[in-house]
């Protein structure tokens, strides 16, 4: 798929769905991504500039046509003798003449060196378009590491919310039990101390958040209100697939592709230069125009020619000091090289691909741990409020159970989008980042 398709597509897919209630959905910030984001921006000017060399106007197989014209004026002292004996002397002479011509010039045989260096700029024409992709794809994964961070501090502040909250009733219900003799002054001050460490883990979770929104905001082009949220509901999609996606990763993975892609440009980039062994032919024709206006002492006044001119030439460089044997011979070795590169970005691949999945098969079962811990750690906490209110607990026992709780949703909150960024991973060797289904995830 072309680039500058990418672009359309992704906006027909969302066509429709609006930035509603301040939601920053994850399709919209993929959209912004690849419509605002300044180094996308920039990657699609590249793709522009390799399809412009890969043109018929840069391929060499268009004549040339060129066009001159020129005067020339003289004043000039002379003497001249002329056969007869006659002498004349002319002090200040004029004479001028006018030229005008047309030239075209084109290329009939030249060894297909021609023919395979335009190949070549087609296949860098391609190769341009994959690095773009690339250059899109870390862009997105960018994208979505930051969006997910964002995600996850929210839930963080919702959670801080929740523990300030809690520890303002409790410090309001233990003033209650010390203003009527129940517990003493230290269970007030125990509270008090509890809101200020409550209060001061909101606030530092609240501006690492609006540093993370902001982070967001840059990689979109600036465009989003400082009030945004993003959708913390997350799925996952991958299954039991790994063996399938590996095999996608051996036919789609965009570095791999690259390679590809440089293994047949150099291919061509040897048969360009093996033309140089043959000759040159090429087809030359002319038209011009002259007028000599010529002064006293000529036997002609005046002078005017016109005409056609044509032909064929040939040069052939038998010897170049060995020029062309040498960019021959190193484009062979250059070639080598892009094999041996590709076979060892094979087993690079292969290794981090089976080292993404455990990743991603560990991460979503730690996940569901944390998610279990939860259910444990919310039941415990509720059991331990009961008992609280009741004076059944200490006031110590009651915050470490809330402290539990706290750290359990922390831990949840981050194994989630951890899950969630290694499937990202999986998706980028893949080569369906882009590719995203966005109404199952």
């Amino acid at each position: 798929m072309h680039i500058n398709k990418i672009l359309f597509l992704v906006v027909l897919f969302i066509a429709g769905n609006s930035f509603s209630q301040n939601i920053l959905e994850p399709e919209e910030a993929f959209r912004l991504a690849l419509e605002n984001n300044y180094g996308i921006k920039i990657t699609y000017n590249d793709v522009e500039i390799a399809e412009n060399n890969a043109g018929l106007l840069n391929s060499g197989y268009l004549p040339s046509l060129t066009a001159n014209a020129g005067t020339t004026y003289n004043r000039d002292n002379t003497e001249a003798e002329f056969s007869d004996g006659t002498v004349r002397i002319l002090e200040g002479a004029k004479s001028n003449r006018l030229n005008a011509g047309v030239t075209l010039n084109y290329t009939l045989f030249d060894g297909l060196g021609r023919l395979y260096n335009y190949k070549r700029l087609k296949e860098l024409y391609d190769l341009s378009e994959l690095e773009a992709r690339e250059t899109i794809e870390n862009t997105i994964y960018n994208l979505f590491t930051i969006y997910y961070n964002v995600a996850e501090l929210s839930e963080n502040v919702t959670s801080f919310e929740q523990a300030l909250a809690i520890s303002k009733d409790r410090i309001t219900r233990s003033q209650y039990q010390f203003d009527y003799g129940q517990v003493t002054k230290l269970a007030v001050l125990n509270a008090q101390v509890d809101i200020n460490n409550d209060s001061i883990n909101l606030i530092n979770s609240k501006q690492q958040l609006g540093n993370t929104k902001r982070d967001l905001n840059f990689v979109l082009g600036n465009v989003l209100e400082p009030n945004f949220k993003v959708d913390t509901l997350v799925n996952f999609i991958l299954k039991g697939e790994r063996d399938a996606l590996l095999n996608k990763v051996k036919s789609s993975n965009v570095l791999l592709q690259q390679v590809e892609k440089n293994i047949l440009i150099n291919e061509f980039n040897i048969k360009a230069t093996r033309g140089n062994f043959f000759p040159t032919i090429g087809l030359f024709g002319s038209y011009g125009y002259s007028k000599n206006n010529n002064n006293a002492a000529s036997f002609l006044a005046v002078s005017t020619n016109s005409g056609l001119s044509g032909g064929l030439n040939l040069s052939w460089d038998i010897f170049d000091s060995g020029t062309t044997i040498t960019r021959v011979n190193n484009a062979k070795i250059n070639l080598e090289s892009q094999e041996l590169i590709k076979e060892e970005l094979l087993i690079s691949i292969e290794r981090d691909f089976y080292n993404a999945w455990d990743d991603y098969i560990n991460k979503l079962t730690i996940y569901q741990v944390q998610a279990d811990n939860i259910i444990t750690a919310t039941a415990n906490f509720e059991r331990t409020e009961e008992k609280f209110k009741l004076g059944q607990v200490t006031s110590i026992e009651f915050r470490q159970a809330q402290l539990n709780l706290i750290s359990a949703e922390l831990s949840r909150n981050q194994a989630k989008y951890d899950a969630k960024l290694a499937e990202l991973r999986i998706l980028q060797l893949s080569g369906d980042l882009l590719n995203i289904d966005f109404a199952s995830n």
